[in-house]
């Protein structure tokens, strides 16, 4: 087995810790479980897991304010979860429940909350990054110090959509943090044979938009990092990007067998970076919890887990007169 690095000293506090160590841990098990109605036939269509990338959308919601908003792709469960929308709405919209948020109408990748200003879940690869600084320039017009986080994968950094966002972005500085949320694969193929830079968020650069590399396995350099970007875009001082290099354990979909890297490199992963493992380490360490605290911790997740899936399993489904409700229609003049 490999050795575990030392957890890093913190500036952060005993309660600062529990709470993300329970974010986090409520995404994962959320997650797993969503992955068990799937293999039961519960959940249909796609669905694509957040397992392994916890601390990403954690740390960044641990920078934001009440009224800053957020936007991202279809692997979307951890950022709803994260901005306190739930568990028993989402999962019920995962298996298509009347109960759900979008009243089982939107599955996986399509549910929003006005209330937590949660912009979805999209499924098209990069349509949500002009979205994002479309919220982005309604913040500005209203100038209300608002913060967009728009989220998008190392795949879609590719599109060329998000590069004519970069621009007008940057062009009315507009207070948008782009977060490229660098899993290292886009869907099945390694960033290595897909992008021609190492580091992608050095493409923001020709448009005089600063950014960095974050360590995305690491709760803590995240919300550090996200507090400067907000800060930056608070300012008047526009866009920011984050890479932020994190790693998903599961295949690009519940469809996907990943067979295009070794279990030895999903397990070293596991085993050496683990984000959610690194602050038990530290509030073990650091004797702010003790191994019991935390299997109470961890019981209590699983319990919400839990009613969030019967919640799902009881709420009816949708009646066949919501396939007309919700949508826009144009009558057609007669000639």
């Amino acid at each position: 087995m490999a050795t575990k690095k030392a957890p890093a000293k913190s500036n952060a506090s005993c309660e600062d810790l529990k709470q993300y160590y329970r974010d986090m841990l409520l995404i994962r098990r959320f997650e797993e479980k969503a992955g068990q109605l799937y293999g039961m036939g519960l959940i249909g269509g796609f669905c694509h897991l957040y397992i392994g990338q916890e601390a990403v959308v954690v740390g960044l919601e641990a920078a934001a304010e009440e009224g800053d908003k957020r936007i991202t792709s279809y692997r979307d469960h951890g950022h709803m979860l994260a901005c306190g929308m739930n568990p028993n709405g989402v999962m019920a919209e995962l298996t298509g429940r009347e109960g759900g948020y979008s009243k089982g109408k939107g599955g996986s990748m399509h549910m929003f909350s006005k209330e937590k200003h949660f912009y979805g879940g999209h499924g098209i690869v990069g349509a949500q990054v002009p979205l994002g600084a479309g919220l982005a320039f309604a913040d500005k017009y209203k100038e209300n110090g608002r913060v967009t986080f728009t989220y998008f994968g190392d795949g879609a950094a590719n599109q060329g959509q998000v590069y004519e966002t970069f621009n007008m972005a940057a062009l009315w500085k507009l207070p948008v943090i782009f977060v490229i949320e660098n899993n290292q694969y886009a869907m099945g193929t390694s960033q290595a044979r897909s992008t021609s830079t190492a580091d992608i968020h050095t493409r923001g650069a020709p448009f005089g938009i600063p950014g960095e590399n974050v360590d995305g396995m690491d709760v803590l350099a995240v919300k550090e990092a996200g507090e400067k970007a907000v800060k930056h875009c608070r300012a008047g001082k526009g866009p920011y990007i984050l890479e932020v290099k994190t790693y998903r354990y599961r295949g690009h979909s519940m469809s996907d067998p990943a067979k295009y890297r070794t279990r030895e490199e999903v397990q070293k992963m596991r085993e050496e970076k683990d984000a959610i493992e690194h602050v038990r380490e530290m509030l073990i360490t650091g004797k702010h919890a003790t191994e019991d605290d935390l299997k109470a911790i961890d019981k209590e997740i699983k319990e919400v887990v839990n009613a969030s899936a019967e919640f799902a399993k009881e709420s009816p489904e949708p009646a066949l007169e919501e396939l007309w409700t919700d949508i826009y229609a144009a009558e057609i003049p007669q000639a």
